[in-house]
């Protein structure tokens, strides 16, 4: 250091009494005119005499000496510390900026003065490299500490804009509950009331709905079932429907169909009823729908008692809701008395062996003439096996299915032993101990079709008596040929061109009432016996010709007409084959036939079930 820097001293005006003046708030310590805080450090030219330009903030000038002097001030006179009232009125910026001033003074003192003085030129610049960034550490800190600070109060600033704008727009309690109340009141009202379109007919209100395009449209569907129900043209009278608009209470309100109802009522042409369908067949219609199925539930509760395990219809019954004529709407009565009774239907029925027209038509109480107007263009005298021939029946509306559990006493069959007996012919038997049947306690299931049994389940039995066997003795001697056997062969072979019963006279001839059949074979053909038996006529027979008539002995009498020849005469034993005639048309004939006859006790019998 250069020794006209040691010998610079600053000036310091006396204070009054000998003492430093106290610093106040806003006060300067005064010093020497041409005073300069520069004068003793050793700066280039350039920032030792830069002067401010116009316009130009000039720094503040703050007292500074050397290094020695202060020193010597600090060792003299301690620093007085600043009020507390200016330490306390300062902000956190000006806070900030005296300590990058202090700083800023302390690396100036650190690099220009003292220690780039202790080292030699060569070491000086890494020296003061490192001294430079060292003593840039402390400004990093402030201005890092300046950023958070920055951030606390922007923080603080807006919490503080926050809060005073809740403060502005808070809302006082009352002020909250009258508005909920009239909020509440709105919402109140607008659920209870609706716009709406009140409808008359006739004067008369039918009723409101939401809109009168909702209205139209209920109309527009009742013109066209109407129409369709009556089966011509309708219109609702535009002069006899008004509507009027207003605000309506929303239960008030009632849906197009319920409208579609009530104006229908007031029209008189249709009406909503509930129809019964039977197999897709309407039965009936009634506006009752609750009766109506009281009333399924009561037919079927008929056919039921305490063994009842299901009941049910065999056909689909469906209960439809749908427009119908309003005079066709039928009394529950009287419904009830169409499902009880029977209807006409057709039924079909397959030709079986041994079949006649008559007896078929008898079966099904019809006569020959009702059963062929049924089956038009049918011959009546060539019945084939399989055929199938329309019936018209009477049948039940409603087919009851029951299912019932039945518990009874049934009998259990006794067995048969045989003894041989030469005293006896083949095939013939005699009993010597009668059986005896027994007893078995039975548990079923019984299925019933309208009263008619068609399946039995046995479920249990038990045996409450065994049963007894029978003994029989059955015979070993061969029998003789002229005995009847119990069975019928064909007298001969042929086309059978006439059946049993009821049939149109040939050519004008003979009965209407067939009481055999006719086998067509060319004349002088063998006729055999049916069975063994005895001959009990032989000769002319009015409308048979000539006519053999044989006994069976077993209630059974065969016989053969229209013959050109005989071959046995009466009381002549004959077996089972043994010819006794040949075929002709004798008597009431049209062609070359054998007219062959089975009768039961005197009662003539379809030979065809026999052979």
């Amino acid at each position: 250091m250069s020794e006209d820097r040691k010998k610079t001293t600053v000036q310091v005006p006396p204070s009054q009494g000998g003492r430093p003046k106290p610093e106040t708030a806003g006060e300067r310590e005064d010093f020497p005119e041409g005073w300069s805080p520069w004068k003793d450090w050793d700066l280039p030219p350039s920032i030792r005499d830069w002067e401010p330009e116009e316009g130009e903030r000039r720094p503040p000038e703050r007292r500074r000496a050397s290094s020695s002097r202060s020193r010597e001030r600090r060792s003299a006179a301690p620093r007085k510390p600043r009020p507390p009232e200016r330490r306390e009125n300062r902000s956190p910026r000006q806070a900030i900026a005296e300590k990058r001033l202090h700083f800023r003074r302390r690396w100036r003192r650190i690099v220009r003065e003292n220690k780039a003085h202790r080292f030699p030129e060569s070491e000086r610049l890494p020296i003061q490299l490192m001294l430079f960034f060292w003593g840039l550490l402390p400004m990093w800190a402030s201005l890092l500490q300046e950023r958070v600070l920055q951030k606390n109060s922007a923080s603080r600033q807006k919490s503080a804009q926050s809060a005073q704008k809740k403060r502005r727009w808070r809302i006082h309690p009352a002020v909250f509950l009258a508005g909920g109340c009239v909020a509440a009141a709105a919402v109140l009202f607008v659920s209870t009331y609706t716009n709406g379109v009140t409808v008359t007919y006739d004067g008369k209100v039918l009723g409101s709905l939401s809109s009168e395009a909702e209205a139209e449209e209920a109309r527009t569907e009742l013109e066209r079932v109407t129409a369709q129900t009556l089966g011509r043209s309708f219109t609702i009278d535009d002069s006899l429907i008004q509507y009027s608009s207003g605000l309506l209470r929303r239960q008030d309100l009632v849906d197009k169909e319920t409208y579609e109802e009530e104006l229908s009522q007031e029209v008189g042409m249709v009406t909503a009823a509930y129809c019964l369908y039977v197999d897709g067949e309407r039965i009936g219609a009634t506006p009752y729908k609750g009766a109506l199925e009281q009333l399924l539930e009561q037919i079927q509760l008929s056919a039921t008692n305490e063994g009842t395990i299901s009941v049910s219809f065999a056909e689909n019954v469906e209960v439809k809701e749908e427009f119908v004529a309003t005079d066709s709407l039928m009394n529950l009565g009287f419904l009830a008395e169409t499902l009880y009774s029977t209807k006409t239907a057709e039924v079909t029925y397959t030709v079986a062996k041994g079949d006649t027209w008559s007896e078929i038509a008898e079966d099904h109480g019809l006569s020959s003439k009702e059963l062929l107007a049924l089956n038009p263009g049918y011959d009546i005298d060539k019945l084939q096996i399989g055929e199938i021939l329309t019936m018209s029946a009477s049948v039940p509306y409603l087919t009851m299915t029951v299912v019932q559990q039945e518990r009874y006493v049934d009998s259990v069959a006794f067995d048969v032993e045989y003894t041989d007996s030469a005293d006896l012919y083949k095939g013939d038997y005699k009993v010597t101990s009668p059986g005896q049947f027994g007893a078995a306690d039975t548990v079923a299931n019984v299925t019933y079709v309208n009263g008619t049994e068609i399946e039995r389940t046995v479920l249990s039995s038990v045996t409450l008596r065994q049963p007894v066997t029978e003994h029989r003795l059955q015979g070993t001697k061969d029998r003789p040929t002229w005995l009847p056997t119990g069975s019928f062969r064909w007298p001969t072979t042929g086309r059978i061109t006439s059946r049993f019963g009821g049939r149109s006279s040939p050519g004008g001839i003979g009965s209407t009432n067939h009481k055999g059949i006719d086998i067509a074979v060319p004349r002088g053909t063998p006729i055999y016996a049916a069975d063994g038996g005895t001959v009990t006529y032989a000769g002319w027979m009015s409308g048979y010709g000539y006519l053999v008539q044989i006994d069976h002995g077993n209630g059974y009498v065969t016989r053969y007409g229209h013959n050109s020849s005989l071959t046995v005469s009466v009381g002549q034993k004959v077996y089972k084959g043994q010819q006794i005639a040949r075929a002709g048309s004798t008597g009431n004939s049209t062609g070359n036939h054998c007219h062959f006859e089975i009768r039961l006790n005197g009662v003539a019998r379809n030979p065809l079930n026999y052979l």
